[in-house]
């Protein structure tokens, strides 16, 4: 629903955009990352708080899942898969598209996929990018990622980020300045 929700938006939004900046967009609006902010602006955890704290969860545990950004994300997705199964796709489209505006605006304004473009720009030139875990660190809940990105073996950026994905992603960024930095 949320993916069929969000590319009839960006269809309807961007009718003149090329295909691939729309699925770049669509990537970024789905993302786990994105699920996660949306279900924080809509307060889904102390929700999920309220039934819980009913279903006899300790306060600590209900805090320590809530922060988890895979759980926000994967508490929107559920919610949306259950108004989807009450109500239908037709009538919550808009609540999900509504929910979701801020991220849409965002990515469509920001260069969100730094690795796709490193990744191209290296590639026009023979060359390519590899990534580094250099370090994880925390616990299973609140792990911090630090990544390098390679390019033909030399560390040309270095990125710290809660999923190895964000970690590797600010690598990439890194990377981009010091190659446009060198051009």
């Amino acid at each position: 629903m949320l993916e069929l929700a969000i590319a009839r938006e960006l269809y309807n939004r961007y009718p003149d955009a090329a295909e691939g900046r729309l699925a770049k967009i669509r990537s970024h609006v789905v993302s786990r990352a994105s699920c996660a902010l949306v279900a924080r602006d809509l307060d889904l955890g102390a929700r999920l708080g309220k039934a819980a704290a009913a279903g006899g969860i300790a306060p600590e545990e209900l805090a320590r899942i809530v922060k988890s950004r895979n759980v926000t994300a994967a508490l929107l997705e559920a919610a949306i898969a259950a108004l989807f199964l009450v109500h239908g796709y037709e009538p919550i489209e808009a609540a999900i598209v509504a929910a979701f505006s801020d991220r849409i605006d965002y990515a469509s304004s920001t260069h969100v996929d730094h690795k796709t473009e490193l990744q191209e720009a290296l590639a026009r030139s023979g060359r390519s990018v590899s990534y580094s875990v250099l370090s994880v660190e925390g616990p299973p809940h609140d792990r911090r990622f630090s990544c390098a990105a390679l390019v033909d073996g030399e560390e040309l950026g270095r990125g710290v980020g809660r999923s190895k994905k964000d970690a590797e992603q600010a690598a990439a960024s890194e990377a981009l300045a010091a190659l446009l930095g060198a051009a």
